[in-house]
């Protein structure tokens, strides 16, 4: 991923619909800027007088006078196509016509008629006029029950019936980074996400900053929420271009709006033809005369953990799937439900994708049901009440995942391992980028570090491969990275010589058509745009961000020579100590955004710490004192992770690594809550802790847009603060929660032939993971470093598994590591923390009286004769040492408290 200059230059592969909708049609302000003002127990409301939709939503328990809505932009969003909350979008035909109609009453403002208010209405206004068609459109503002709620009345005019297949609520609320600094865009801005889950289905609104109160908006009665549709157009007169109106251009700085759909078979029929939706899409008809009235309610949540209660205390449906909703064939995953009336029936899509047991009572009001993967892809679980309710909660089965990543192996390894002597870029050997859709290696790309073994989206290939072997080392595997790392990697990527030495080049491929003879680029492709790097501006080492995917290469390296036999052809030695040097060459030849965390920032800890631990006392001292430096620059900012961009998601990771090292606590974590306030937590395999990313297909994807995309490399890399976190904290469940969404989500990526996509497609348009590897590599080197099973003892939940299969017997407790490392164990109860260095963990058995813990090690094998133990957490092997022999057969042996 390129991100620099990205403000003017954001233009890359976009293509000439996704320019148009870059470029707003410029809107007519309306001159009537007077608002009314509400109150409500939760919030103080304005409403613009003539139009009556909203201008503020300022949430009452905030105290710093925060406000939910856009209302600073008021006044820069009055105009025809500028979006507020309270317009409606409609899509309807009439009987007896094929073609779909499209109304809103955000195209073209008319002036509305107000109604006489009844008890509880605080407004109501007849906006037909601005709507248009043959439904006449009543709104109404409602206090009910000292909630504030927003309701619509549907009602044909017309002398036939009317079919209603897109009814869509806009979601406006205050996205908009565009225009302020990264302390203003935490201190006032929100990110938004849904849970689209029909009757049960809410939205969740959380300040930037993590802090509380949380909005949730809420269905009303026949207002389910199908789907989630990016608002990027109105129609022509012609029916013809769809021009993206909103003053807000849409870009790495505002994401966009959305709208709440309710139905959305006029779209699915339609644009979104052949499309898999993540809900049964649905269309209501209405005979002359009849209406129908649909609405949701605003509710206010303490904090982002508390959303989950308030659903409850609002007699709403909530479900808690463990470890999440991303299902291993071979994980007994299960579902918590609570909900005000019993389940009725449950019906899985496809049928038998997903085996449930019979549900049981556990406590307080939860049921349980356990939850088997059985087909692979996504699957649905509807369950219908007895009230009526109908909830969906979303699935994707994968293989095992030790399996999976077997395949990711032998997919890098074979179908994108490039072997070609005569390339002109020096690119031989190495594992490079892929296009699933095409069948082949991608030699050639305009954005030229794609097809450049460099930046994110580059090297994004090279590092999944070198990450798969951390943990799962293959000898085929291994010496074909090997070779790549000291043939390619070491001299080309990395500047090997001369004073530069230890630099990492922005690309190795790049345009320069005059030194190379015809025919060497392809013509199809446009090489006028800024991401063409010509020689000059590939061979640039001053960007950091490329230095971590370098450096943990060497780390992978270094830790497989050191605890494995015969697996790589040079001394550990040598891979340590590049790993060193390329941390200190990124603070000296590449220092401007070091003052920003770096994706895969982790790395540079481990190799810290390695360093120590081998008694490399100079190196240690050096890299320490340089990371201090950082730290410390950190530690006096109130927001302490920005980037290159005005918002990112990328450096969070490594900020809280280094301030949890230098013993910074307030700063680790205030780094985490803010972590917690744009990766949610909702039973949706793609967005349970998909930590929030909406620019990166335009550098690392094939279909490159502006897009929240799910699943892509934050949302591994921000699990690693959050495991971290609940590590020192086992009471907070909620951050483990969080993190296995996000550890799981990379292994979502990994299709059954071991492709790795760089991201999902969210959009309704596509709904599919991006078909080619880009910044993959970012994901999976965040899923090797931090995979591990958790044993928990929940106070409502009893004992579970996260990343392993849990049973009891004989006062035991057992759980069997299905992870894909199998080689790190936290037994919260007891703050237990193992990892292995070498050797894998088949099983531990607990027992909570008296603390012992039996581990069972994996037999040896050709290259690992020997289990490193590392024991953090009060205990020590009853044997003695760390070190355990290994033998043909399993081995079992015994941890005691000190």
């Amino acid at each position: 991923m390129m991100k620099r200059s990205v403000a003017r230059k954001s233009l890359v592969g976009l293509g000439l619909a996704a320019i148009v909708l870059m470029f707003p049609v410029a809107a007519k302000p309306v001159a009537d800027t007077v608002t009314q003002k509400f109150e409500t127990p939760e919030f103080r409301l304005s409403l613009q007088q003539n139009s009556q939709t909203l201008v503020s939503l300022a949430p009452k328990a905030a105290s710093d006078g925060f406000d939910f809505a856009p209302s600073g932009r008021f006044k820069t969003r009055l105009g025809n196509g500028a979006y507020r909350l309270g317009d409606i979008d409609l899509r309807v035909r009439s009987a007896g016509e094929a073609e779909w109609h499209d109304y809103s009453s955000a195209f073209k403002r008319a002036a509305v008629k107000p109604l006489a208010k009844e008890a509880g209405v605080l407004a109501a206004a007849d906006i037909s006029a601005s709507v248009g068609g043959p439904i006449k459109v009543e709104r109404r503002w409602v206090q009910e029950g000292g909630k504030l709620a927003l309701r619509f009345t549907l009602t044909n005019t017309s002398e036939v019936a009317v079919e209603v297949g897109g009814l869509g609520i806009p979601m406006i609320f205050d996205n908009i980074i565009t225009g302020r600094t990264l302390d203003e865009a935490h201190e006032k801005a929100s990110f938004y996400d849904p849970y689209v889950g029909r009757d049960a289905g809410y939205l969740q609104v959380n300040r930037l900053n993590g802090r509380g109160p949380s909005l949730l908006v809420l269905p009303e009665a026949g207002t389910p929420f199908e789907l989630y549709k990016p608002i990027l157009n109105a129609r022509n007169a012609d029916k013809s271009l769809k021009i993206y109106n909103d003053p807000e251009q849409r870009n790495m700085t505002f994401e966009g709006f959305y709208d709440w759909m309710v139905t959305s078979k006029g779209f699915a029929d339609t644009e979104w033809k052949g499309v898999s939706q993540w809900n049964e899409t649905t269309s209501f008809t209405l005979a002359p005369g009849a209406s129908r009235t649909i609405g949701v309610r605003f509710v206010t949540a303490p904090s982002v953990r508390k959303i989950e209660a308030t659903l409850i205390a609002e007699g709403r449906p909530v479900a808690v799937g463990l470890p999440g909703y991303i299902v291993p064939t071979d994980m007994k995953a299960q579902l918590f439900l609570h909900a005000p009336a019993a389940v009725k029936s449950a019906e899985v899509f496809p049928a038998g994708a997903l085996k449930l047991g019979t549900p049981e009572a556990v406590r307080d009001g939860w049921m349980k049901y356990s939850v088997q993967g059985v087909s692979l892809g996504r699957a649905r679980l509807t369950l219908t009440y007895a009230d009526g309710t109908v909830q969906t909660i979303h699935y994707l089965v994968t293989k095992p995942e030790a399996e999976a990543v077997a395949d990711m192996g032998r997919f890098l390894f074979s179908k994108q391992w490039y072997e070609n002597p005569n390339d002109l870029f020096h690119r031989s050997p190495s594992v490079m980028g892929y296009d699933k859709e095409e069948g082949h290696i991608i030699t050639q790309d305009n954005r030229v570090w794609v097809a450049g073994l460099s930046d994110e989206g580059g090297a994004g290939g090279w590092l999944a491969a070198a990450m798969k072997e951390l943990d799962n080392p293959v000898p085929e595997e291994v010496a074909k990275f090997e070779r790549f790392a000291n043939e390619t990697l070491w001299g080309h990527i990395q500047v090997s010589e001369g004073p530069e030495k230890y630099g990492v080049r922005k690309s190795i491929f790049y345009y320069d058509p005059e030194h190379f003879p015809a025919g060497t680029y392809d013509p199809k492709l446009n090489w006028k745009t800024w991401a063409s790097w010509d020689k000059k501006g590939a061979d640039d080492i001053g960007r950091s961000f490329n230095y971590p995917h370098v450096a943990a290469a060497w780390w992978m390296l270094y830790r497989v020579g050191r605890y494995h036999e015969g697996l790589v052809t040079q001394p550990w030695q040598t891979y340590l100590t590049r790993a060193a040097e390329t941390i200190k060459a990124m603070m000296v030849k590449a220092p401007y955004y070091t003052q920003f965390g770096q994706m895969e920032g982790d790395v540079f800890v481990a190799i810290l710490k390695d360093l120590k631990r081998e008694g490399m006392t100079a190196e240690a001292s050096e890299i320490e004192a340089l990371m201090k430096t950082r730290a410390d620059h950190w530690k006096t900012l109130k927001y302490p992770f920005g980037s290159e961009m005005p918002w990112d998601s990328t450096g969070q990771p490594e900020v809280y690594a280094w301030m949890r090292y230098f013993g910074y606590q307030d700063q680790a974590a205030a780094t985490r809550e803010v972590i917690l306030a744009y990766d949610p937590t909702i039973p949706h395999w793609g967005y349970n802790g998909s930590a929030r990313r909406f620019w990166d297909f335009l550098y690392a994807g094939k279909i490159s847009r502006i897009e929240r995309q799910l699943h892509h490399y934050g949302s591994s890399n921000n699990a690693l603060p959050l495991f971290d976190s609940y590590r020192a904290n086992p009471e907070d469940f909620y951050l483990l929660r969080v993190a296995y969404g996000g550890l799981m989500g990379s292994l979502s990526n990994i299709d059954e032939n071991g492709f790795a996509s760089a991201a999902f497609h969210s959009f309704p348009d596509m709904m599919k993971f991006d078909p080619i590897n880009g910044d993959y590599g970012s994901s999976f080197f965040a899923h090797a470093y931090a995979a591990a099973s958790y044993l928990v003892n929940h106070p409502v939940f009893g004992w579970v598994g996260m990343g392993g299969n849990v049973s009891e017997a004989n006062g035991k407790v057992v759980i069997a590591p299905k992870d894909s490392a199998r080689t790190r164990l936290f037994i919260a109860p007891e703050k237990l923390w193992l990892t292995l260095d070498a050797g894998k963990i088949d099983a531990a058995a607990y027992d909570p009286k008296s603390g012992s813990v039996v581990l069972t090690l994996a037999p040896k094998d050709a290259h690992t004769s020997k289990a490193v133990l590392n024991i953090a957490g009060g205990y020590h092997l009853a044997q003695g040492g760390t070190v355990v022999a290994l033998d043909a057969k399993p081995v079992e042996v015994m941890l005691v408290k000190n």
